[in-house]
């Protein structure tokens, strides 16, 4: 290959020097490089058969710099455990979990490069990457490969990661939003300068050419920030569009700027006249880039619950190490351990899930639940990271830390929720990238017919315009702004949606089908009433027997006869041998009463009547009512204890609220049939399912859906989790089992119903603001582009009405936040 008298690096884009040789062979032509760093790395990226990332991508790499063994030596560390307990999640089967930032990303090229590097490495399971938040989330099997290994291949791919830090993340974002103030300033400066000339070629036709021609170029200098520094954005992301074979929002502006610029350009040099168009560029690069700023900070405040979330633990925290003694140390909230005691100041923030080991106070957890009311926290209560201590200090012990706390897992949620994307906002998309072509191609006729049939001064700012304010960007904007809204305006109530889709297909609801216990009511049982059928003791005596029996057992039917009150103790003299724990059925135990010694035995009737005979009537009569755990001897059945797990209160008033949105209403229950009877016969519900397995559910949505039912599911157990899985929309209620909260589609973060009109509700809203952004982004673009056409529209003024379109689209979905 005959080298130039200057080269530059095909990897980096930076100077060759002279005196390297380097080269790589890239499709059969050797490209030299600039350092043994990017040559390793460009190597590495051909060997991996990923050469395409050269075509595609849209910005040079920066300059590759090999790991030197310290540096590996120090990516070791991050294997130590406790290194990895500060931002690794540690999953079944030896696999792990991580969020890593990256740095040295260019364009989108660069992600889909990392990401298909990480993948074909044996022992990463999943890559999720997003190129506009720059991190990744990496799933792997811990007993294949380190995570220095992953860290290390990131290296020597040309780029570096760490451990995801929300700090380090906001100064970038505002870095970046410093740049554009910067650019937006440029580009005002040089509005102002270049229609300061051009302002007396508009007032007066009869200039002298000398005084003309300085204007003129006054205005070319003047415009030329403008348009080389400010309106770098629209160039980059064209170029992008270019590299990736689509047309994006970019492409027409950087088209009808370069053209613009090329036309004042050529009439300056020919000296044209008048018209030199450079106070056009600087106005609507100025207009552009106002309106993507805006737009930006409303899509970010659109979409920011994730991030409120992850800044609510703080830094730093105040360990209590020599506990009990109450001397505390200042330590990072990063290197708690499960079994760590702090203390918790009035006005501070709770850094880790715990249990409070002293003190009273009450906690606001409204930035978690949405719940206003502070919620009174003593001794024994369980706190939650990221909410406030309001009133006094509170000593705790830490139970979750980290990436273990129900807070990082709502981020977590939150966080999946918002990378993916609708269907509507891919159709919309698709839709704008055609019409982008579409427009594009519609404005070489466009020029043509305005050069030679109708008026050629014209006919390059009418094309211009036509490029710039029909642009759809509002069109591509109309769904995610309003998903975005919606799902802030959710989480701020408490009401976590887990996956982006499921805002879109709540709005269609037709069935919601609930489990019983733990949803619809309170997953506590109460002895509703209880008949005394024994002949000869009292009741006293009788609920100091059952008592006993149940006594040191946690099972809810125990609790609920212990929860009866009665003061009656049975004597000090009394025995209690022999005692039977058969679970599932009941307990038996020898009991010496007043010299009277007698086997007990309390649970199913069927059990207690293996030794007290025949079950009465009265039993018979109480199992229609709902579930009866009966209590007898050999002397025969002595008492018949009616249970009910109370329904929440606040269901009935939900369920006559989706009844009015026209929701059909089902329970599935487990639980037997008088019991599910009862409850929907007293919740009005026509359609239940009682005993119902777990395969039982699952058939029975599928039977729904299968009728073109759209069905919401509601549940909290582990048996739920199937039928959890194969609703339409399935939501977890507050206290659910990890299994169901995990692959649910909304997560409730408390125990108020309300939550759940309010979300259809929103839902209902989202869609009508989809729809109202939809039609106007197609309105607008109907209405433009005959203006345009026709010459009606200069094109700073097209500039303003492209970003007024986009800014009142954004505008409208910030509505579903009130």
């Amino acid at each position: 290959m005959t080298e130039s008298t200057e080269q530059n690096c095909f990897h980096c884009g930076l100077p060759v020097p002279p005196n390297i040789h380097l080269p790589i062979v890239y499709e059969g032509v050797e490209q030299p490089t600039c350092c043994a760093g990017c040559q390793a790395v460009a190597q590495g990226i051909l060997d991996a058969n990923l050469g395409s990332y050269y075509k595609n991508r849209t910005a040079k790499a920066e300059q590759a710099v090999l790991p030197p063994d310290e540096i590996l030596a120090q990516l070791k560390l991050y294997d130590l455990p406790e290194v990895q307990a500060e931002f690794v999640e540690t999953l079944p089967e030896n696999t792990k979990e991580a969020t890593l930032m990256l740095s040295g990303i260019t364009c989108a090229a660069c992600t889909w490069l990392i990401e298909q590097q990480l993948l074909r490495q044996a022992g990463i399971i999943n890559v999720e990457l997003n190129y506009s938040t720059q991190r990744v989330r990496v799933r792997w099997d811990d007993s294949r490969i380190q995570l220095s290994q992953i860290l290390a291949l990131i290296q020597k791919t040309g780029y570096s990661a760490a451990p995801y830090d929300a700090q380090k993340m906001e100064e970038q974002a505002q870095k970046e939003r410093k740049k554009m103030l910067i650019r937006i300033a440029v580009a005002a400066l040089a509005s102002m300068h270049t229609m300061m000339f051009a302002l007396p070629t508009y007032l007066y036709q009869d200039i002298e050419p000398k005084y003309l021609t300085i204007l003129h170029w006054a205005a070319f200098f003047m415009v030329l920030p403008a348009m080389f520094y400010s309106a770098q954005p629209f160039y980059q992301g064209a170029l992008r569009d270019l590299r990736n074979r689509r047309t994006g929002m970019d492409t027409p502006v950087a088209i009808a700027i370069t053209l613009t610029f090329i036309a004042g350009l050529s009439a300056l040099l020919t000296n044209a006249g008048q018209g030199m168009y450079f106070e056009s560029i600087a106005m609507f690069v100025f207009f552009l880039l106002t309106g993507r700023f805006m737009e930006q900070n409303a899509r970010r405040k659109a979409g920011d619950a994730a991030e409120r979330l992850v800044k609510l633990v703080p830094a730093f925290c105040h360990q209590l190490k020599n506990y009990p003694d109450e001397t505390s140390e200042e330590a990072a909230v990063v290197s708690l351990k499960v079994g760590d005691v702090i203390v918790v100041r009035a006005g501070e923030i709770v850094p880790i899930d715990g249990i409070v080991l002293s003190g009273e106070s009450e906690i606001n957890e409204s930035m978690l639940t949405g719940e206003s009311l502070p919620v009174a926290k003593v001794s024994g209560s369980h706190v939650t990271a990221g909410t406030l201590n309001n009133s006094s200090s509170l000593i705790i012990r830490a139970e979750q830390v980290g990436n273990q706390t129900r807070l990082a897992h709502i981020v977590k949620l939150l966080d999946r929720a918002l990378s993916q994307k609708p269907r509507l906002a891919e159709l919309a998309e698709k839709y704008a990238s055609s019409f982008t072509l579409s427009l594009i191609l519609l404005a070489i006729p466009t020029f043509l017919v305005w050069w030679y049939l109708a008026d050629a001064s014209k006919a390059l700012w009418v094309t211009v315009s036509l490029l710039v304010i029909t642009c759809p960007c509002a069109l591509s904007l109309a769904t995610p702004a309003a998903l975005a809204a919606s799902t802030g305006k959710l989480a701020n109530k408490g009401i976590l949606v887990a996956r982006g889709y499921a805002l879109e297909t709540l709005a269609q609801i037709t069935d919601a089908v609930f489990d019983k216990t733990g949803t619809l009511t309170e997953g506590k049982l109460s002895v509703a009433q209880w008949q005394n059928l024994s002949g000869s003791l009292n009741d006293e005596t009788l609920i100091a027997i059952a008592q006993t029996l149940e006594q040191q057992s946690e099972h809810p039917i125990a609790q609920a006869i212990l929860a009866l009150p009665n003061t009656f103790r049975l004597p000090e003299n009394s025995q209690i041998e022999q005692k039977l724990n058969k679970v599932g059925h009941g307990i038996s135990a020898r009991i010496t009463l007043n010299q009277d010694s007698l086997v007990w035995s309390i649970g199913k009737p069927d059990y207690v009547s293996q030794i007290a005979g025949n079950i009465p009537d009265i039993i018979h009569q109480l199992s229609q009512q709902g579930s009866v755990i009966a209590l007898g001897n050999q002397q025969g059945f002595q008492a018949a204890f009616l249970l009910q797990d109370n329904t929440k209160t606040d269901a009935s008033e939900m369920l006559q609220k989706l009844t009015q949105q026209n929701i059909q209403l089902h329970i599935l229950s487990g639980d037997n049939q008088a019991a599910v009877s009862q409850l929907a016969s007293t919740l009005n519900i026509k359609n239940y399912r009682a005993q119902a397995t777990p395969e039982d559910k699952l058939h029975y949505v599928q039977n729904l859906q299968q009728q073109g039912k759209r069905v919401l599911m509601l549940g909290d157990g582990i048996n739920d989790a199937p039928v959890l899985a194969i609703a339409d929309v399935s939501v977890a209620v507050a206290g659910s089992a990890d299994v169901a909260r995990d692959g649910a589609d909304v997560v409730l973060l408390h125990d108020d119903f309300s939550a759940l009109p309010t979300m259809l509700n929103q839902a209902t809203r989202t869609k009508t603001i989809i729809r109202q952004n939809l039609a106007w982004a197609t309105l607008y673009n109907l209405l433009v582009v005959p203006l345009a056409l026709f010459g009606l529209v200069t094109p700073w003024i097209a500039a303003l009405g492209m970003s007024f379109s986009s800014l009142l689209v954004v505008w409208n979905a910030l509505r579903l936040r009130k």
